[in-house]
C-alpha cells in the first residue's frame, strides 16, 4: 500500500489513481532562459524515480512535464542579445528559447532521465489559454483592466490552504508591488499587456502574453484530459505563489480538486548557500558531468536525502557517494569474477539464502512506499549487496547471482546503470585460479608473481577483499 504526503493535507494518504489505473500526473518544468542547474536535476531525477516506482507498483502512468518559453527572464536575455548581435528582439527571443530548449534536452540526455509522455510549450498553447481566461471572467473570477486580465483572490475562499497563507495575512508577510490596475493587491496576473518591443499574441483584451501560473493549469488539464489530476509535483519554492494560484484559478473554474496529491521536494544548496551565479557557486548540469564523468554520481547523491527534504551539495558528500558506487561497481565485478571461475558448476540457492535476499528486498519496497523513502530503500540494497558479498565468499554462485539480480532490479527504478561485466579472457580466468591456489597453499611468492603478471599482461591490480577478488583498472582507476 503506496503512502505519499499530500502538501494540500500536510498528511501521508494511501494512494490510489482516480481512474483506478492509470496515474495521471504534471510537474512543473524548466523556464528556458539559461542552462539548468543540479537544482534542476534533481526536481529532473525524483518525479522521474517516482514515475518509474508507480509503473514498478503496476500502474500506468501519463506523464506531463512543461516547457515555460515566454517569460520576462526569457525576454530579459533576449534583450541582451539583441543588442549584442544588433538584431530584433523578436528574432533574439525566438534563438534564446531555442538555444535553451535544446540545452534541457542535451541535460536529460547527459543524465540518462526520459522526457515526458508530452512536454508542452507554453506558446504552442495560448489559444487554450485564453479560452480558460475568457471562462474565468465569464463566471465572475477574473477581470480585465487596462489590457490586463486579473484573477479575484478574495473570490475563491480557500486560497491559501496549500501554502498555509491566510488571505487577511498576506499583506504583512508577502511584498506585493503596487498596480492601480488591479482591484485587489493581492490579485494576479492571467493575461499581461504586451510593453513595447516584447513578444506578443492577439487576445480579446489586446496585445499581450499570459501570466506564468495560467499555463500550468492549461496544459495539465489539456494534455491529461482531466480536471483532476492524480499528481501534481514541484520544487517546495512553488508553492507560494504559483501553485497556490494554479489551484485557485483551475478550482474556480471547473468546481473541482485541481489535483487529489500535491508533491514537493526539497531545495539544494551549495555548502550551505543558495547557489546563485553572483556567489560563484552555480553548477549546471554539463559541468557536473564534465568534472564527474559519471550521472550516477549525481543521482547517489539526491538519494542521499528523503526528496522532502533540503540537500547540501558540498566536496565531502560527493567523495562519499563516489565510495558508494565503488562499493556497487566492485559488487558487480566479484560477481561477474565468480561466475566465471565457477562456469560449468551446478548448484541450487538455498530457501534460507533466497528468503534473506528476499526480506530485505521487501523491506526496501515497503521503504518506497512510505513516501518514496528513497535513501531508506536505498540503505536496504546496501544490506543485499552485503549479503550477496559474504555469499560469494562462502562460494555460493547461485544465491550471489540472486542477490545481484535483485540489485538490479532497483537500479532499474532508481535509475542507475549497473557496471557492465568486463569479458574476461580465458587466460586471465586461469592465472587468477593459479593465484588462488597459491594463496590456499601459503605460497605467498607465487601468488605475487601471478599478481604481477596480471598488471604486466592486462593492466589490471589484484585487490583482495573480505569478500573475494575484485580488480582495478590501473589506467583509469575504475
Amino acid at each position: 500500500m503506496l503512502k505519499i504526503y499530500n502538501s494540500l493535507s500536510k498528511k501521508k494518504e494511501v494512494f490510489a489513481p482516480r481512474s483506478g489505473e492509470e496515474v495521471r500526473m504534471y510537474t512543473c518544468g524548466v523556464t528556458v532562459y539559461d542552462d539548468c542547474h543540479i537544482g534542476h536535476a534533481r526536481s529532473l531525477y525524483v518525479f522521474e524515480v517516482m514515475r518509474r516506482y508507480l509503473r514498478y507498483r503496476g500502474f500506468k502512468v501519463r506523464f506531463i512535464r512543461n516547457i515555460t518559453d515566454v517569460d520576462d527572464k526569457i525576454i530579459q536575455k533576449a534583450r541582451l542579445l539583441a543588442d549584442k548581435e544588433k538584431i530584433d528582439l523578436s528574432r533574439a527571443f525566438e534563438e534564446v528559447k531555442d538555444k535553451y530548449i535544446r540545452s534541457y534536452y542535451e541535460d536529460l540526455d547527459l543524465l540518462s532521465i526520459a522526457e515526458a509522455d508530452r512536454e508542452p510549450k507554453a506558446t504552442e498553447n495560448i489559444k487554450d489559454m485564453q479560452g480558460y481566461i475568457q471562462k474565468l471572467i465569464e463566471k465572475g473570477f477574473a477581470y480585465e483592466s487596462g489590457g490586463n486580465v486579473y484573477f479575484s483572490v478574495r473570490k475563491f475562499p480557500s486560497y491559501g490552504k496549500l501554502s498555509g497563507k491566510r488571505i487577511d495575512d498576506l499583506f504583512a508577510s508577502v511584498r506585493i508591488e503596487a498596480d492601480p490596475s488591479k482591484k485587489d493587491p493581492l490579485d494576479f496576473a492571467l493575461w499581461k499587456k504586451a510593453k513595447e518591443g516584447e513578444p506578443f499574441w492577439d487576445s480579446p483584451w489586446g496585445e499581450g502574453r499570459p501570466g506564468w501560473h495560467i499555463e500550468c493549469s492549461v496544459m495539465s488539464q489539456k494534455y491529461l484530459d482531466t480536471e483532476t489530476l492524480d499528481i501534481h509535483g514541484g520544487g517546495k519554492d512553488l508553492i507560494f505563489p504559483h501553485h497556490e494560484n494554479e489551484r485557485a484559478q483551475s478550482s474556480a473554474l471547473t468546481g473541482k480538486p485541481f489535483a487529489n496529491f500535491w508533491i514537493h521536494h526539497g531545495l539544494l544548496t551549495i555548502n550551505g548557500q543558495k547557489m546563485a551565479k553572483s556567489l560563484g557557486n552555480f553548477v549546471t548540469i554539463k559541468n557536473f558531468i564534465k568534472e564527474h564523468k559519471d550521472p550516477d554520481i549525481l543521482k547517489l547523491f539526491f538519494l542521499s536525502a528523503h526528496y522532502s527534504h533540503p540537500v547540501d551539495y558540498n566536496k565531502g558528500k560527493i567523495e562519499e557517494v563516489k565510495k558508494q558506487k565503488r562499493s556497487f561497481d566492485e559488487f558487480f565485478d566479484r560477481i561477474n569474477l565468480k561466475t566465471e571461475l565457477r562456469k560449468g558448476a551446478t548448484e541450487v540457492i538455498s530457501a534460507g539464502d533466497k528468503k534473506r535476499i528476499d526480506a530485505l528486498y521487501g523491506k526496501a519496497e515497503e521503504s518506497m512506499d512510505d513516501d518514496f523513502n528513497m535513501p531508506k530503500a536505498l540503505g536496504h540494497i546496501f544490506e543485499i549487496i552485503d549479503t550477496g558479498s559474504k555469499f560469494i565468499s562462502c562460494d555460493k554462485k547461485d544465491a550471489s547471482r540472486y542477490a545481484e539480480e535483485k540489485v538490479r532490479a532497483f537500479f532499474e527504478v532508481f535509475g542507475l546503470e549497473p557496471k557492465k561485466p568486463r569479458e574476461l579472457e580465458p587466460e586471465l580466468i586461469e592465472l587468477v585460479k593459479r593465484r588462488d591456489r597459491a594463496r590456499r597453499e601459503k605460497d605467498f611468492a607465487e601468488a605475487d608473481k601471478i599478481r604481477e603478471k596480471i598488471a604486466e599482461v592486462y593492466n589490471l591490480e589484484v585487490i583482495d577483499t573480505a569478500s573475494g577478488v575484485t580488480f582495478v583498472n590501473k589506467a583509469s582507476g575504475l
